[in-house]
């Protein structure tokens, strides 16, 4: 009987040890998609090797899809979750400012002609361009929050309003055109490489944030402010700055996703072009149970996040659910989570494991 006791118990503590990893949220919900694709329709995990129409092989299939759109959520998810972490609020502008870095890289691109026969200039020269713009709007909405203490939703509410506007009047509220076949690459595939291309953009974005946290002090600084600003200002931490920074990187990861936006068109559409992207990108914070309030941050559940909600959403396309549709189905797990995430459940949900400890040693 004691070592049964002593069993249960030791089961009961690896579970409660497993409830408190914060990858366990993002893990658990990829599981529960993949098992609930794997009854309704196994072959939702067939990968199959094609041609594009220029003739290069190139991979299909739902989980490619995966890969493909939800690297894009992974890039916001980065800048994201840092200026939850260190604001403890959002960036609801993300959308609209993707669309001023991508009509930036088509206006230095095209010039002043929207169907030019020879680009004016690189496409690096757009990017870094396109860069600047995004963070020089990310240093807007830094300064609002850092310096006028505005709270970061209302800030950011300026560019969610007037964005789209803004990137229409860069083109004069003309649709250029890119017909350069390699601008397509950013955001298509690589001739002989049958990944997507945003998938390695992602990968390498992955790396130099895992190597800036890694060798400096960001990261730790970042979930000092969130957690106590008043604190971290007396152990010679500058909270407006940091604050600030962090809407300056998320700046720069927008720039990046604005280049595979329009790279796929090789045009652009200004009231359609990453239409709530930005409730995609905090949702994928959030599922990385991360506190939307700020503070300690996991990086890696974030991004592993963002995969699980193009997962999610690709489920849904695959079941004809309507896209006006989505929302709502997200919303459900919007509430579920932040209810997860408050403190008085966790109280309780913890409270109970241990009177379920307690009653299995008795």
């Amino acid at each position: 009987m004691e070592n049964t006791a002593v069993k249960k118990s030791k089961g009961s503590d690896f579970l409660g040890k497993l409830l408190r990893q914060q990858l366990f949220i993002p893990v658990a919900a990829l599981l529960i998609l993949a098992i609930f694709n794997l009854i309704a329709d196994p072959s939702f995990f067939k990968i199959t090797l094609g041609y594009s129409s220029a003739g290069q092989p190139v991979l299909s299939g739902y989980l490619i899809t995966i890969l493909d759109y939800g690297s894009e959520l992974a890039i916001l998810a980065i800048g994201m979750t840092l200026v939850t972490a260190a604001s403890g609020g959002q960036d609801i502008s993300v959308g609209a400012t993707i669309a001023i870095a991508g009509s930036v890289i088509l206006r230095v691109l095209c010039g002043t002609d929207s169907r030019p026969e020879t680009l004016q200039t690189s496409f690096l020269v757009a990017f870094l361009v396109a860069c600047v713009v995004s963070m020089l709007f990310g240093a807007f909405n830094g300064i609002l929050v850092a310096y006028f203490k505005i709270q970061p939703m209302v800030a950011t509410l300026i560019l969610y309003t007037a964005g789209r506007s803004i990137a229409a009047w860069i083109n004069n509220n003309e649709l250029p055109i890119i017909s350069d076949p390699t601008f397509a690459y950013f955001g298509g595939f690589i001739p002989g490489i049958p990944i997507p291309t945003p998938f390695f953009i992602a990968m390498a974005c992955v790396i130099v944030i895992a190597l800036v946290l890694k060798f400096t002090n960001l990261g730790l600084y970042t979930q000092a402010v969130g957690i106590n600003e008043k604190s971290s200002r007396l152990n010679g931490i500058n909270p407006k700055f940091i604050k600030f920074l962090s809407f300056v990187i998320l700046g720069l990861c927008v720039a990046v996703v604005g280049l595979i936006k329009v790279s796929r068109l090789s045009s652009i559409n200004y009231s359609v072009i990453a239409k709530d992207i930005e409730m995609d990108a905090i949702l994928a914070v959030a599922l990385g149970g991360n506190a939307l309030s700020g503070g300690k941050f996991n990086m890696a559940a974030s991004i592993l996040g963002a995969y699980v909600i193009q997962f999610l959403t690709t489920t849904l396309y695959k079941f004809d659910v309507q896209s006006d549709a989505l929302p709502a189905y997200k919303a459900v797990v919007v509430i579920l989570l932040v209810v997860l995430s408050a403190p008085s459940v966790r109280q309780k949900l913890s409270g109970l494991g241990k009177k379920l400890r307690v009653k299995e040693v008795a």
